[in-house]
């Protein structure tokens, strides 16, 4: 598929084509021409240009997901190419900005955005590296250290210290990078670029580093916060946080699992759980909430009845969740504002089937995303199903992998799946008929892939022709055996793999001295 472009693009390309003479005439472009050399380079992957393109801005600001998404000139979205020579070279060329002896007065940069990046699975720029979220908050970080330190050093222009940018990003803090990062927080005040957190992702952190990095983060600009896997958040801490900090603009919350467990509630527990319902409704922003991976048993209402905004992301996924809790998330006004909705790990059809479709029938004009993963769905099942999701028009992404379905089953709702307009993304599940006699589920991960794979790839190919005869080719259909893409944990795979290593080290020592002791 090729998108058009403009003139103005195509004579734009082949100004930048060639670095040394861009570079060199920079100083004759007009400044409103200067967004449509941006996209050209980035395009072309021409990092020096890049580089004297945002050490020179003259505009006051500078807005990367604008600058790269669709625009008259070229529709084309480049905000998912994380390409790290042109991030890089965006990013240095910014620090640069800062020691470029031009007049102050030719200064006018205010703001960067780089809030308006996408981390995707496919890249599909030249160079085939990437720099992820993780490392862009690593070498921003670095770059606002270096440059205080240049500054103290350097007999620099006095105008120099009068640039103030204000550098909106979404951090994303580990062990390995945390040090930095406090201290590029720490001196924000002298540093003339001032990172201005927007949305913040923990995860391999202390509770004590977690708590003491969220404070200088700024936490009243904050509307998105993830705390997730090797965070050890309780309950109690999560009360702690929301009884100390305030997070005024906040619209995504992502807890890590077993941060509730109503299993061993005391009373005082019930009072602490009503205390972060009450402190999340306060949260006049809230829509998107995420809390897999707990046992909320029961107790679904006493967290979301305060919200005053209905939630448009809902994941509850693996929460044990009963029938009264279904019963709350039908009849709440939540329901008819769910765009997205993960209620994995649920048995739908045996627990709350009929409540369940309720919920459905409620959210069906805006749903766009629908999870039902390990939700014991059997052929049984499909066709009501499909009656469920005739509604969903707007329904855009569909992951049900991990159910026991046939092949047979599987042709069935694919069939169905190609009426919805607006399907985009489809997760399935390896037939039933694939794996051995007697399987059963959900499939432990020592078993997902005991399964006949020739088999498994026929009928692939038989669901994919069902859309192809269709016209429907622009659905992309797949089995990702252990979960969806994600970008934060493929980055840090290597930092969380080491410390799941050392987590298991240790209790295994403490077993065995334990075990010393006694015999």
């Amino acid at each position: 598929r090729t998108t058009m472009k403009s003139l103005r693009f195509i004579s734009a390309e082949a100004f930048v084509s060639n670095a040394e003479f861009a570079r060199k005439s920079l100083g004759a472009v007009a400044h409103d021409l200067f967004p449509l050399l941006f996209k050209a380079s980035y395009l072309l992957e021409q990092g020096e240009v890049i580089h004297d393109l945002v050490e020179n801005w003259p505009l006051f600001d500078f807005n990367i997901g604008k600058l790269l998404g669709a625009t008259l000139d070229y529709k084309e979205d480049l905000s998912h190419r994380t390409c790290s020579v042109c991030l890089e070279s965006c990013l240095t060329g910014l620090r640069d900005y800062v020691l470029n002896q031009s007049s102050p007065y030719m200064k006018k940069l205010k703001v960067v955005d780089l809030t308006g990046i996408k981390d995707v699975e496919v890249q599909f720029c030249k160079c085939k590296k990437t720099m992820g979220r993780w490392a862009r908050t690593q070498l921003l970080s670095k770059l606002c250290s270096d440059l205080l330190v240049y500054l103290q050093r350097a007999q620099c222009n006095p105008g120099t210290f009068e640039v103030s940018i204000s550098v909106l990003i979404d951090l994303f803090v580990t062990e390995r990078n945390y040090e930095l990062v406090v201290q590029a927080l720490l001196k924000k005040c002298s540093c003339p670029l001032k990172i201005c957190c927007v949305a913040f992702r923990s995860d391999n952190l202390t509770l004590q580093k977690f708590f003491y990095i969220i404070k200088l983060t700024d936490p009243s600009l904050l509307r998105k916060l993830e705390i997730v896997h090797n965070v050890h958040l309780e309950m109690e801490h999560l009360e702690m946080l929301f009884n100390h900090i305030h997070f005024p603009l906040l619209m995504s919350l992502t807890l890590p699992a077993r941060t509730f467990n109503v299993r061993r509630f005391t009373a005082t527990d019930e009072q602490t759980l009503t205390n972060i319902g009450e402190k999340m409704g306060e949260m006049t922003q809230l829509t998107e909430l995420s809390m897999s991976f707990s046992i909320l048993t029961g107790r679904i209402q006493k967290i979301l009845s305060p919200l005053k905004t209905p939630l448009k992301m809902l994941d509850v996924s693996n929460c044990s969740l009963n029938h009264a809790d279904m019963a709350f998330l039908a009849n709440s006004f939540h329901a008819n504002h769910l765009e997205a909705l993960d209620l994995s790990g649920h048995d739908i059809p045996e627990l709350y089937p009929s409540t369940f479709f309720k919920l459905l029938s409620h959210c069906s004009s805006v749903l766009r995303s629908l999870t039902l993963e390990d939700c014991n769905i059997q052929d049984t099942h499909v066709n009501m199903l499909i009656l469920g999701l005739s509604p969903c028009q707007k329904l855009q992404e569909f992951k049900f992998i991990g159910n026991p379905l046939s092949s047979q089953a599987l042709k069935h709702l694919f069939t169905f799946l190609c009426e919805l307009p607006m399907l985009k993304n489809v997760e399935f599940p390896v037939p039933r008929d694939c794996y051995p006699f007697g399987i059963t589920y959900p499939i432990d991960d020592a078993s997902v892939c005991r399964f006949d794979h020739q088999k498994y790839e026929r009928v692939a190919e038989e669901l994919n022709l069902i859309l192809l005869q269709a016209n429907r080719d622009d659905v992309k259909a797949s089995t990702p055996l252990f979960g969806s893409y994600d970008a934060a944990v493929q980055e840090t795979n290597n930092e969380l793999g080491a410390y799941l290593i050392k987590s298991f080290k240790e209790t295994l020592e403490k077993f065995t001295s334990s075990f010393n002791k006694t015999s």
